[in-house]
Formats: structure tokens, sequence, C-alpha cells
């Protein structure tokens, strides 16, 4: 099992994701949806390599994965490392991905 270490903006995206469901959704919906993101969490921990490359070879950016947080349509994004997994940001599948990727990571 290798650690998920969340860089400081998946974990304001994570927390802005709970905040905005609450608004829009409830408090139960907003509850849901923090447990999932955490199961989503867990299982990428257990399995590193069950997230897809795809995004990150579609990129250029080298060992980048997704994982999608269940019924949900958010995927984190993550790098394998050797002690641990730096899960750097967690994303909405209607937002440019592509486009927020590749000018943090420098790609595109």
């Amino acid at each position: 099992m290798k650690p998920a270490v969340l860089r400081p903006q998946a974990l304001r995206d994570q927390q802005g994701e709970v905040r905005y469901y609450r608004q829009e959704s409830g408090t139960r919906v907003a509850v849901k949806l923090a447990k999932a993101t955490n199961d989503a969490l867990d299982q990428i921990e257990l399995e590193p390599g069950i997230g897809s490359p795809r995004l990150g070879k579609l990129l250029g950016i080298p060992g980048l994965r997704t994982w999608r947080v269940g019924k949900f349509p958010r995927q984190w994004c993550y790098f394998e490392r050797a002690d641990h997994l730096d899960v750097v940001r967690l994303l909405g599948e209607r937002q440019d991905i592509t486009a927020i990727l590749g000018a943090e990571f420098g790609s595109n």
C-alpha cells in the first residue's frame, strides 16, 4: 500500500467540490461525494496501477494516471512514486482537463 499525498491544489479541489455539491444539491449529496472521493483514494492506495495512463500519454506527461470517483463525474489525477501517490488534482469531467493539466505541467 502506498499512501496518497494530496498536493495543496488537490486538497483545494476536493474541498471546493464538496462545498459546491452542498450548495447545489444539499448536505446529503455533499457527504456522498466526500465519501466517494476518499473511497477512490483508498482504491488507488491499494492498487496504484489501477488508474488509467491514457490522459498522461495524450498530454505527454509521463506517469500521470487518472481514477474516477465512483458515480460522480470527477477524477483524481496522480503519479505513482516509490513510496507514495502524488495526487495532483481532482477534476470534473466537464472541465477542460487537457488545458488545465497542460498548463500545470508544461505540455501542449
